[in-house]
């Protein structure tokens, strides 16, 4: 089972110039996207996203098993047609063609309830331990289990990684058993493809590298022996990274004496390998993303700015700005109260021989409520504050009601380039 951290990203804005008379900054780069992983066999995935899942699809609602939602991806009917006309080669000399597609169907319904127990088994853990748990996703290749907070400790992040790979074990020793009251026949076929279903699902998410389940486990010894969440992260990760390679060149090898020859095993290697290092790249653009957590201070990135009239003219707000050293300009009424934030990407816009004739209202934007914040904002609540809310410019006031300066959103976003 795959599995990925991830954290909310600051909101994506246009592209917005610097103020005249300011070095130009380097171009901007957003944190990484939230996301919960997901994988050949399934995946849990943990980190606070909005009620949208990052803007993904939610799929469609079959089951609500311990209130907890199960979708499924609109997706996943193509790919299962597609398991059944594979899994009704296997059985075709159990009978006509109608028996094996028939075969195949309970195949692949029985992979689907396998993922779904897998899965299930990582939330009811997680909920054992007060974590929150958004849904279980089942999609073509796997499922995923969408728990929002992390374990608070290495063991309860072993025990809840460890819950998905130990049921499918379980489930392979369940199919052992019917293999010896079923030995022939079509429920002996049935049996067979249950065991080796659930014991390839559980033996692959053992392999200790993210994002597989045998990652996170692997995370938890580092984190237990070094005290630190990031190291242990990043350990498990480039292991994650390792074993993609080794993966790959191990399918590459086999398929010399498979069936399907060298290209077939090299694809499918591919398609493992390729899951596995970007899904590890993920935890590692997470982790650095939740380093620079600490740096998201609205103070600390806050813009000095000054306040003007609406109707002086834009030449001269920008050349008090640039006497002043302000990189901002807010906009007041007759009673000195700021009403707007003169947008960026609109002063650039205009040609210098332009501004003398045109108003700094003109190119404001009025600062709705949502768009002023307390200067001591920071972490998490400043950027679930602007993703509520997108803007290029937001105002910060000071718990006396007093105007501190402007944040612009692409000064944010420099504190995640490079994540």
């Amino acid at each position: 089972m795959a599995s990925s951290q991830g954290e909310p990203s600051p909101p994506e804005q246009p592209e917005q110039p610097e103020q005249p008379g300011q070095p130009e900054q380097p171009e901007r780069s957003a944190g990484p996207r939230p996301d919960t992983g997901g994988g050949i066999s399934g995946g849990t995935g943990t980190g606070k996203n909005d009620g949208k899942n990052g803007g993904r699809s939610r799929g469609l609602v079959i089951a609500r098993p311990f209130g907890i939602p199960v979708h499924i991806s609109p997706y996943w009917i193509f790919v299962a047609l597609l398991y059944v006309f594979l899994y009704a080669k296997d059985f075709h000399g159990l009978g006509n063609g109608p028996t094996a597609y028939l075969l195949a169907v309970v195949a692949v319904i029985l992979l689907a309830l396998s993922v779904f127990t897998h899965e299930l088994s990582h939330t009811l853990v997680a909920r054992s331990y007060k974590l929150p748990v958004r849904r279980i996703l089942l999609y073509p290749l796997g499922g995923v289990s969408e728990i929002e907070k992390e374990p608070e400790t290495p063991l309860r992040e072993f025990c809840v990684s460890g819950a998905g790979p130990g049921m499918s074990l379980v489930l392979a020793g369940a199919g052992l058993g019917l293999m010896q009251v079923f030995r022939y026949g079509p429920s002996g076929a049935l049996a067979w493809t249950f065991m080796w279903m659930n014991l390839i699902v559980g033996m692959f998410n053992l392999v200790p590298g993210l994002p597989l389940d045998g990652g996170r486990m692997l995370r938890a010894v580092i984190w237990k022996i070094t005290g630190r969440t990031a190291t242990a992260t990043i350990a498990a990760a480039w292991t994650g990274r390792g074993l993609a390679i080794a993966i790959f060149a191990l399918a590459v090898l086999a398929g010399q004496y498979l069936v399907g020859g060298v290209m077939v095993a090299a694809v499918w290697g591919a398609i493992i390998a390729g899951f596995m290092w970007f899904g590890a790249g993920q935890s590692i653009r997470a982790t650095k993303f939740r380093e620079r957590l600490p740096a998201l201070q609205a103070r600390r990135l806050a813009r000095k700015a000054v306040s003007v009239d609406a109707g002086m003219p834009l030449a001269e707000a920008i050349r008090r700005a640039d006497e002043a050293r302000a990189r901002a300009v807010v906009v007041v009424d007759h009673e000195s109260k700021p009403i707007a934030i003169l947008n960026e990407a609109a002063v650039m816009a205009t040609p210098p021989q332009r501004r003398p004739w045109i108003d700094a209202g003109t190119l404001s934007r009025s600062i709705e409520p949502d768009l002023v914040l307390p200067a001591d904002i920071s972490g998490m609540e400043l950027l679930e504050a602007i993703k509520k809310s997108p803007a290029s410019e937001y105002l910060l006031i000071e718990p006396t009601g007093e105007v501190y300066g402007v944040l612009a959103a692409r000064d944010l976003d420099h504190v995640f380039a490079g994540v």
